[in-house]
């Protein structure tokens, strides 16, 4: 592998790792490993630190692809948590209010999950990355400022249950979606459309175009790898 020349590679992101931590773990494996001061490494997209799965990485000359390769479909698995919200929509915040679930069945889910195929505006959560006045809006969430996200157009293919236990109100669903698109955000629209709240309480991103979750590397792997190369 020439990583100078450019390699594209897809790792399954550990559990509270940024991508950001992906990008600075893998070049300095490679500089480290392969003696080199200074490498391009960059991501084609982020992705939650309490998410798992697919981060790609592009090395040396491939970086040029990163724009291109940003544009690609995404697949995520998503766990919600029924009834209730947080400010972030996710676990990172403590839940901050309740509501109602007994209405909620099957069948409506069902009837609901449907409405959001195909073209939508999404409000991004204020707990993310997009900009404000050359801030990230989640810097300026965690200092109590008030955030106000314009809504984004993006695009859901495919939206599917693949398991609802209603003695807990955890629904686990499956999206295939465009770049832009906050699956925080989509959780918090779907606890609206079920008349109650809802937030993330897992989240794993199981494909970037073609790249599969199950095709990924591991760190160790990677490691390992790097250490068979040096070794040849």
């Amino acid at each position: 592998m020439d990583f100078v020349e450019g390699e594209i590679l897809g790792f399954d992101k550990p559990y509270r790792w940024t991508s950001f931590d992906v990008v600075g773990k893998t070049r300095w494996l490679l500089c480290h490993k392969l003696g080199l001061k200074k490498l391009k490494v960059g991501h084609t997209g982020t992705l939650d630190p309490l998410a798992t799965g697919v981060v790609v990485v592009c090395t040396g000359k491939k970086t040029k692809q990163i724009d291109q390769l940003q544009q690609h479909v995404k697949e995520y698995v998503a766990t919600m948590q029924l009834g209730a919200t947080t400010p972030s929509f996710d676990l990172e915040k403590p839940i901050d209010q309740t509501y109602p679930t007994s209405h909620i069945t099957r069948e409506w889910i069902d009837t609901v999950l449907p409405t959001f195929l195909g073209e939508q505006w999404q409000v991004p959560p204020v707990f993310s990355a997009v900009k404000v006045d050359g801030k990230r809006a989640y810097e300026l969430a965690r200092k109590g400022e008030e955030v106000e996200l314009k809504p984004k157009l993006l695009t859901i293919d495919e939206i599917e249950v693949l398991r609802f236990d209603a003695d807990t109100m955890q629904l686990e669903i499956r999206v295939v979606c465009s770049k832009g698109t906050y699956i925080r955000a989509l959780a918090r629209d779907i606890g609206q459309k079920l008349n109650s709240g809802a937030h993330l309480i897992a989240l794993r991103r199981t494909r970037v175009g073609d790249i599969r979750v199950e095709d990924c590397l591991s760190f160790e792997q990677f490691e390992h790898m790097m250490e068979n190369i040096e070794n040849n």
